[in-house]
């Protein structure tokens, strides 16, 4: 794999973003045998080297529980108005970045750390199946992979805290949102190297982004079945 510079280095967007804009990215907090959540680590990581100097980052622990994670994304949406918003989750056993797609509204069965599932198994009452972001992920992977890059491309977030926070984030956004699960094993699991590769992806995402606001194209519904493009343990 190619490496990035494990230096920290803030890196501008260009023309991407021509005016400040507020980025939110979560992480979440401690969650059965990881006490110490890289998901959240890498959050704190981003707000450190920034993601231009355009773009103001927000960033925020989101707790393991599907009530208090519902009612925080709720609220950075309606507070802060963000221009796009990034979840960072655990993928337990994996090796490389998964670039989620699909964040899925029903078949919450698994307890938070609270003990509490939702009693409906669903994200938003009468909401959509799936939503999608309106960022083509699988474009995103692919300019990664061929640089060498462990970034791959996923359609199931694995109905959890991470797909939960996902959909929700998805739904007050019209989209504007994106999902990327972080490694617990192999060399990404440093933060010298999960970092700066973060740092990359998501300015990439940004500049997609830009072009999308171009066309204003509505967040796409998608009625598909999903894809499983690594089995792993998703938060």
């Amino acid at each position: 794999m190619k490496s990035l510079n494990c230096r920290y280095r803030r890196r501008n967007l260009g023309s991407a973003m021509n005016k400040s804009e507020t980025v939110v990215v979560t992480g979440f907090g401690p969650f059965r045998q990881f006490l110490t959540n890289t998901s959240w680590e890498a959050a704190k990581g981003l707000k450190l080297i920034g993601l231009g100097e355009n773009v103001d980052v927000h960033v925020r622990e989101l707790p393991v529980s599907y009530l208090k994670t519902q009612k925080v994304i709720g609220e950075l949406w309606h507070t802060l108005n963000p221009k796009f918003a990034v979840h960072l989750g655990l993928a337990r056993g994996s090796s490389v970045v998964i670039l989620e797609q699909t964040g899925k509204n029903t078949g919450y069965r698994d307890r938070d750390v609270c003990g509490y599932c939702p009693e409906t198994r669903c994200c938003v009452e009468g909401g959509a199946q799936k939503l999608e972001s309106v960022i083509n992920m699988r474009a995103v992977s692919k300019h990664f992979r061929q640089a060498g890059m462990n970034v791959v491309y996923s359609r199931d977030a694995g109905r959890y805290l991470c797909d939960f926070a996902y959909y929700c984030s998805l739904y007050h956004g019209q989209g504007r949102a994106a999902l990327i699960h972080v490694p617990t094993s192999g060399t990404l699991a440093s933060a010298d190297r999960l970092v700066p590769l973060l740092q990359a992806l998501i300015q990439k995402i940004l500049e997609q982004l830009e072009e999308h606001s171009k066309t204003r194209d509505p967040p796409f519904v998608s009625m598909r079945s999903t894809e499983v493009t690594e089995p792993a343990a998703l938060l």
